[in-house]
C-alpha cells in the first residue's frame, strides 16, 4: 500500500472512531433524558461511572452511584411531612436538549448541551432554562458519565412567565 494511501487510511480509520464515540455519547445523554422523562430515575445512576458525580448548585450534589441513585430517586417520592403517605414533588417533567456539542479526547470526552424543561413541580407547572456541562469516560467499551453539572438560567412557575417585566417595557 503507497504510503499516503496508508496514512489516508489511518486518518479516516481515526476520523471514523471519534463519529461514533460521539454518537455513543449523545445517545448517552439521550438515554438520561429519556429516563427523566418517563419517570425512570432508579435507572439513572447505570449512565455514570462507579465514582460519578452530580453537580445540581441549590438542587443538590451526589458522588457515587448510591448517592446519585438516592439523589434521583429523592425526586420521585418524599414524605409530604404530614404523615399521610408520600407525594412526589416531581409528579412530571419534560425535558429538551438543544446544541449538544461533544470533544473527544481518547478516552475521555467533554460536553455540553441547553435545557429547557417542562416541569409539574408541587402541582405547579414551570418553564425552566439551563446548561449542562460534562464530562465522560470509556469504561469497558462504554461511554459513562463522570461528572455532570448543572447551571440554571431560570426555573419560574409558568403563570408567571420569565420575561414579564421585559414585556411590558415593550408595551405589550
Amino acid at each position: 500500500m503507497p504510503a499516503d494511501l496508508e496514512a489516508r487510511v489511518v486518518a479516516l480509520e481515526s476520523k471514523v472512531r471519534e463519529l461514533v464515540d460521539i454518537e455513543a455519547i449523545r445517545d448517552l445523554r439521550f438515554r438520561y433524558h429519556e429516563y427523566i422523562n418517563e419517570a425512570k430515575f432508579t435507572e439513572i445512576a447505570e449512565l455514570f461511572t462507579e465514582d460519578g458525580e452530580v453537580m445540581f448548585g441549590h438542587l443538590g450534589n451526589a458522588h457515587g452511584r448510591a448517592e446519585i441513585n438516592r439523589f434521583f430517586g429523592a425526586l420521585l417520592v418524599k414524605p409530604d411531612g404530614a404523615g399521610r403517605g408520600k407525594q412526589p414533588p416531581l409528579s412530571r417533567v419534560r425535558q429538551f436538549i438543544h446544541n449538544h456539542m461533544v470533544e473527544v479526547h481518547g478516552d475521555r470526552a467533554s460536553g455540553f448541551a441547553y435545557l429547557e424543561a417542562k416541569p409539574v413541580y408541587k402541582g405547579e407547572s414551570y418553564v425552566v432554562a439551563a446548561r449542562y456541562d460534562d464530562e465522560y469516560v470509556r469504561h469497558n467499551g462504554q461511554w459513562k458519565f463522570k461528572k455532570m453539572a448543572l447551571t440554571p438560567y431560570f426555573m419560574v412557575p409558568l403563570k408567571e412567565g420569565w420575561a414579564q417585566e421585559d414585556l411590558l417595557k415593550m408595551g405589550h
